[in-house]
């Protein structure tokens, strides 16, 4: 990838809920240092970033400082300047929006989760690498829910049905364009009407939300139609790695990414 601009990478690192399960069911005081393999998630996320090809800075955003200064290797991360670290804001959105005020208009970004426990620079690399061949200005990482169900068929995720098959999130974002970071602010526009289900809908716009939910709509049908609304171009790529579609959520997930990583040497 030499003349090619890295990826930024940004780490969602805060506790979504005070006393989150997984943290109190591993005895840590926060979800990103519940361990898999061993290795707390954020060391294992922040270490697969620091071998991929396609990546540069790493900004950590969260967790709480007192969780930082209180474990010696992500304390030294940070104070070494390896990485970034910064406080984490009311809500994922205006932490991202942050965070990307302070970089460069230029700077391509790749945004990830702490808890994405089976992240590996492989996984890093396709990504980054089928993102940047889309020429979008948004790529969202998914798995086809066959193979991840296939793979992994206690695996509980969430699934996006869609005309073509289902397919589920991965937690892998890239834009890659200054108009790309537009997007951030629809996120939050939609976190703030999260709990109000037809002012999302109008926000979405009711025939594309109804082609969805009825599954009339292929996936390339919805993502046009989503790039339309927002006047952005957006596309996807598909993983096949079945262990992308895996954040934990809760101590059954931190379960099933223990084993895996055991029996996979992840």
């Amino acid at each position: 990838m030499k003349n090619i601009p890295p990826l930024t990478a940004i780490v969602l690192a805060a506790d979504r809920i005070p006393d989150d399960p997984v943290a109190r069911a591993a005895g840590v005081s926060c979800k990103a240092l519940v361990p898999v393999g061993g290795i707390p998630m954020v060391l294992r996320v922040l270490g697969a970033l620091a071998e991929a090809e396609g990546i540069g800075d790493r900004v950590l955003c969260g967790p709480a400082w007192h969780a930082v200064e209180t474990h010696e290797e992500l304390h030294r991360l940070s104070v070494s300047g390896q990485i970034k670290w910064v406080e984490a804001r009311e809500t994922p959105s205006s932490s991202v929006l942050a965070v990307m005020q302070s970089l460069s208009q230029e700077d391509p970004v790749l945004l990830v989760t702490a808890d994405h426990a089976l992240l590996n620079a492989q996984l890093v690399d396709y990504f980054c690498s089928e993102a940047r061949m889309r020429g979008a200005d948004v790529v969202v990482g998914l798995a086809a829910y066959d193979i991840v169900a296939a793979a992994y068929p206690q695996m509980r995720r969430t699934v996006l049905r869609f005309r073509d098959g289902g397919v589920c999130g991965c937690n892998l974002y890239a834009f890659l364009t200054a108009k790309g970071r537009s997007l951030i602010g629809f996120w939050g526009q939609v976190e703030a009407l999260r709990k109000k289900p037809v002012r999302l809908i109008s926000k979405l716009g009711w025939v594309s939300a109804l082609g969805f939910f009825f599954g009339w709509l292929s996936l390339h049908q919805a993502i046009a139609q989503l790039s339309r609304r927002l006047n952005l171009s957006i596309d996807v790529v598909m993983l096949p790695f079945p262990e992308a579609a895996l954040d934990v959520d809760t101590v059954r997930d931190w379960e099933l990414a223990q084993r895996i990583a055991e029996r996979n040497r992840f």
